[in-house]
């Protein structure tokens, strides 16, 4: 459990200490942005278009104001791709190198490190880093008309929880990063109070709030105290009582759906002609994102089909092996997750496996929903009791729950949550830019 103690924010050299001091047009000769890079995807906000105008999310791919926070070395073509351009080249079986949830590794040892990108080439982790913070300001430049040289960046509570000197490292290192790609002017602000700021802004008195991130790597929980009078304030480390999270969220859901579903139909957990059960290895390595290209190998193949006799059902092994043939995992990873949306807020959906057999369909419901997360709902409720209990709190005096991240559309696991605080009212975020858009009002406190 973290403690209930929350680091310093690093200043940066020119501190925008009162904002009040800063005129328009210096805001608009030297125009700012906000940057919430997160570990699954990121965004961008912008001042408006005109003075006094609300901030904006910027368009950081397409239309899109949200971004997957992938990058994507593409050997065979010697390009570069980002967010979701990067994932469909890694899903479409180019060559090289796939990054995602760079966040993870700042203030860890593996951060000043070197990977190899499939080219004979290498490259430090961090510089990765400052490439897809590069891919994100230039976006926003484009739809700002203007260089972008001021930010306030997020940051989780801890970047490396009980280590005060790893965590303080993981931020110069993102600071550092920034400055590399342009950035001369940057603040950070609390993801956890950034995705408060909304909820904040419409209050009357003062208040305690759980606020929780669910995204699709992990599950984060901070009680933060929220009020009229504290909104004005720039330096908000101590009103964030206690932080705690879990390595549990959305694709865990997704991966329990796959087995408990589609993965039945290819032999998972079918017995073998002498009543063992079929090996799993495959079938959990299918469900896993980043593990299923490791299954299309030439030697894994092979292995595969000298195992047709373990099947009683042969009609289980040819349809694994139409799989891993056709290339399909990636493709029955994203059934699993649409079948999770289609049913998370109650009903019925049919999973479509026509790519593996004719006329395979798979009812699927809620309830099975439930039950196949049934394990990862507790351990998301028990994360954020804890994160209370940490601060010495009781449950009955939350006065509201502020849901943020991607995987808080499971209407299931919100109720669970609500469940376990029956005092809080609950209260919805933009799933995936609650944060940018709060870090943006930070932003426009600071600079504007």
């Amino acid at each position: 459990m973290t403690p209930a103690m929350s680091p310093a924010l690093t200043a940066s050299p020119h501190p925008a200490s009162n904002p009040a001091s800063k005129s328009a047009s210096n805001s608009a000769s030297n125009p700012f942005c906000a940057i919430d890079f997160g570990t699954s995807n990121s965004a961008v906000a912008l001042p408006g278009a005109a003075p006094g105008d609300a901030m904006r999310l910027a368009p950081v791919e397409g239309a899109h104001t949200t971004l997957p926070t992938s990058v994507f070395f593409n050997t065979d073509e010697h390009t570069r791709e980002f967010g979701r351009a990067a994932l469909a080249a890694y899903i479409d079986g180019f060559d090289g190198r796939l990054m995602r949830s760079m966040k993870s590794i700042l203030g860890s040892p593996l951060a000043e490190s070197t990977t190899d990108l499939g080219d004979g080439s290498a490259i430090r982790y961090t510089e990765i880093i400052g490439i897809f913070l590069d891919h994100l300001k230039r976006s926003a430049e484009r739809c700002a008309g203007a260089s972008l040289t001021r930010a306030v960046l997020g940051r989780p509570v801890f970047f490396v929880d009980e280590d005060p000197r790893a965590d303080k490292l993981a931020q110069d290192q993102l600071e550092a990063a920034a400055r590399a790609v342009g950035f001369k002017e940057i603040e950070f602000q609390y993801e956890p109070i950034a995705a408060a700021f909304d909820y904040e802004s419409r209050l009357t008195e003062e208040g305690l709030v759980l606020v929780a991130d669910i995204g699709g790597g992990t599950s984060d929980f901070s009680l933060v105290r929220v009020g009229p009078q504290r909104m004005t304030r720039l330096a908000r480390k101590d009103d964030v009582l206690a932080h705690h999270g879990v390595h549990v969220a959305g694709t865990d859901f997704d991966r329990r759906v796959e087995l408990a579903t589609i993965l039945r139909e290819l032999g998972y957990q079918s017995l073998d002609p002498e009543g063992r059960e079929v090996p799993n290895r495959v079938y959990f390595d299918l469900a896993t994102w980043h593990l299923i290209n490791t299954v299309y190998t030439p030697k894994r193949a092979a292995e595969l089909k000298l195992m047709r006799h373990l099947y009683r059902d042969a009609a289980h092994h040819d349809r694994l092996m139409r799989v891993v043939d056709w290339r399909l995992g990636h493709a029955l990873a994203a059934h699993a997750e649409e079948a999770k949306i289609g049913v998370s807020a109650g009903g019925q959906t049919m999973i479509d496996l026509e790519q593996v057999e004719t006329d395979l369909r798979l009812a699927f419901d809620d309830a099975q929903l439930v039950e196949a997360g049934r394990e990862e709902t507790r351990r998301i409720v028990e994360a954020a009791r804890e994160t209370v209990q940490a601060a010495g709190v009781a449950p009955g005096a939350v006065n509201a729950l502020y849901f943020t991240g991607g995987s808080t559309g499971l209407l299931f696991l919100t109720q669970a949550l609500a469940d376990a605080f029956p005092h809080a009212q609950p209260v919805f975020g933009d799933r995936l830019a609650s944060v940018a858009t709060g870090l943006g009002i930070h932003a426009q406190r600071l600079f504007a």
